[in-house]
């Protein structure tokens, strides 16, 4: 086996060669550093040259010939940082795959699970786009495992597992779990680091899944979160606005947007589904409306407020209450409604005029008994 002493200093000249002026000097300091066995100080150098994007072409052979001499020496979860930066320059994922286990392998150490975890959820992300999710899965699942004996760990580590772990639960079409890891993922990240076509993607597939979904009808998370407004000015500003109608439960501007709906595969085929969202939506706004003592509704004022069939109204208040969206009971004799709960939401600026509005009318109406019973009781009360 070649003696390190010889090579490095000889393969460090050559990539210096090779290297841009711009990046030249860093394999000076690369020598020098190694030389006196400052791994601290070269992991950072190291960090910032496979920062720069002119260093891609030299990642590779760096970490092949350079980094693996003293890998043990430095930072574990730094070492997985610098072979993933290496990673993307190879040539197949069949490469990529073979490189990410041995790195995964190699830092597989009690004293160093959370390295492990980072480079097992890359294997775990190259094997997704490989189309072998059943491995990708196994190898999550280990991340979770693992991740759930942390007090606390970077949150590069937890941004690249939920950032996979959503990559999965989209592909499987597990809509829920993927608004959740993927809203997960960007609470790591500053949303800021993603360029404008990163957030609107993002944003685009954040949308969709909490619209399909089957278990998510309460977007506040997704509407107070800055990643949204990157649709705004966008060609998919329409899908914005639909959710903000799906939150308000407004009808008519979901019958203004539903042209939008054919636009993308996965709303075309949930439209029917949609619709019934959208009349839940209505449904529960109706009676946030109400102040709390006056939430029995009879089935027609149900249906002028959802404008759903008349045969569909007690199927429609049993969906809500199953949902847990409502507490209350049904009076199917009298065809009344008696709620006596709504789920909290996010409320937008009209929602909280309305909620002003009844606030002003509590306070009058308690002014009013005060009245009424300093009145009636005379002396018996006591101002």
């Amino acid at each position: 086996m070649a003696n390190p002493q010889e090579v490095i200093p000889n393969f460090l000249a050559d990539q210096r060669d090779n290297a841009s002026a711009d990046l030249q000097h860093y394999f000076i300091t690369f020598e020098d550093y190694w030389e006196r066995k400052l791994w601290h100080q070269l992991t950072i150098f190291l960090v910032d040259f496979f920062n720069e994007a002119e260093s891609a072409p030299q990642r590779l052979p760096i970490y092949n010939t350079f980094i693996k001499n003293f890998a043990d020496k430095i930072n574990q979860l730094k070492l997985v940082e610098l072979g993933l930066k290496a990673a993307t320059q190879c040539s197949s994922d069949e490469e990529r795959l073979s490189f990410l286990t041995t790195l995964a392998d190699r830092v597989n150490k009690p004293s160093s699970q959370d390295a492990y975890v980072y480079a097992r959820t890359a294997v775990a992300s190259v094997r997704l786009h490989k189309g072998d999710s059943d491995a990708a899965k196994k190898d999550l699942a280990e991340c979770e495992a693992i991740l759930d004996t942390f007090d606390s760990v970077e949150t590069s580590v937890h941004a690249a597992f939920y950032q996979t772990n959503s990559d999965y639960h989209q592909a499987k079409h597990e809509f829920a779990s993927y608004y959740k890891n993927a809203l997960l993922y960007l609470a790591c990240i500053n949303v800021s680091d993603l360029t404008n076509q990163e957030q609107q993607t993002r944003a685009y597939d954040l949308s969709i899944a909490a619209l399909v979904s089957e278990n998510i009808y309460n977007f506040g998370e997704l509407l107070l979160h800055p990643i949204l407004d990157s649709l705004r000015d966008s060609p998919h500003a329409w899908l914005r606005q639909l959710l903000f109608a799906f939150n308000a439960g407004d009808l008519g501007a979901y019958d203004v947007l539903a042209g939008n709906i054919t636009r993308d595969d996965l709303l075309k085929e949930h439209q029917t589904f949609l619709y019934q969202k959208i009349s839940l939506s209505a449904l529960t706004e109706a009676i946030f409306r109400r102040p709390p003592h006056d939430r029995s509704m009879t089935f027609s004022t149900i249906r002028e407020e959802t404008k759903v069939e008349p045969n569909d109204i007690e199927h429609l208040i049993m969906k809500a209450l199953s949902l847990g969206l409502l507490r209350g009971t049904i009076d199917q004799v009298a065809q009344i409604a008696n709620i006596n709960w709504v789920q909290p939401k996010v409320l937008d600026m009209k929602q909280i005029e309305n909620m002003r509005l009844r606030l002003q009318e509590w306070d009058s109406s308690v002014n009013q008994l005060g009245t009424w019973m300093e009145g009636a009781g005379k002396d018996v009360w006591a101002a």
